[in-house]
């Protein structure tokens, strides 16, 4: 594998996955950092596995780069953790917003809570507040790193530790944990004594905006909480390229 060089291609990025196939989750992501450097980003939104991903990368580089997207429409828990990330670890978290006057318009023209009205008017509120964001925060990247895990819906069955990113431009996307349970995620958590968002004790079992998230009953997909009015949608943002999003006309 060439040295220097941000971008791979399929080759490499084939090579990267057959490598680390049966490897810890902390030898892909040791790898990655010495790979890119400064160059590489840890994405989180504070659940489970990012606090996981964040507590394994931060223990082999105390310096790595973290960062969030704070739509302004989070829950007040999410910001505690927040907080919580910036004292214990002593790192700076990079918070990316949504374009201002972008949400201005969205809100005068279709309202503050347009994502009710239609999968198409939700899919159009997580554009501007997190997909826009996101391609801002991974300007200049060269590979970013994920929480996804294949078991948490149907839409990430067949995601792979590397994969080349399309959606943005061809970065590197590491997603460590994507052969982990649910039941691993945890044990890490416990073991290391891991931060956790404070929703997960009120039945929280995904966790986004404060309106688009709610409780699931035991049983239920993971993701059940997320956008539950919604019926026969694919419970995604767009962020991962899993979803889609245009603008529509309400």
């Amino acid at each position: 594998m060439r040295e220097n060089r941000d971008l791979l291609d399929t080759w490499e990025a084939d090579d990267v996955v057959q490598r680390f196939a049966s490897d810890p989750a902390e030898e892909l992501i040791a790898w990655a950092l010495e790979q890119w450097g400064t160059r590489i980003a840890l994405c989180t939104s504070f659940q489970a596995e990012g606090m996981v991903i964040l507590d394994m990368a931060h223990r082999i580089d105390p310096k790595v780069r973290v960062f969030t997207v704070d739509t302004g429409r989070l829950p007040q828990e999410t910001y505690d953790i927040m907080e919580r990330v910036r004292e214990l670890y002593h790192i700076e978290v990079e918070l990316f917003f949504p374009d201002p006057r972008q949400v201005e318009a969205m809100v005068r023209g279709d309202g503050p809570n347009l994502f009710y009205k239609s999968v198409e008017a939700r899919m159009w509120c997580c554009h501007v507040r997190k997909v826009e964001p996101m391609r801002r925060a991974l300007d200049g990247l060269g590979a970013w790193i994920t929480g996804l895990r294949r078991d948490q819906s149907a839409s990430r069955a067949t995601i792979n530790k590397a994969e080349l990113d399309a959606e943005h431009g061809g970065l590197m996307k590491l997603n460590p944990l994507c052969d982990w349970t649910s039941e691993q995620v945890w044990d890490y958590i416990d073991t290391y004594d891991v931060p956790t968002h404070r929703l997960y004790q009120r039945g929280y079992t995904s966790i986004g905006c404060a309106p688009c998230t709610r409780p699931t009953q035991p049983g239920d997909d993971a993701r059940a909480g997320r956008w539950w009015w919604e019926q026969n949608a694919v419970k995604e943002c767009g962020i991962h390229g899993l979803g889609t999003a245009r603008r529509c006309d309400i």
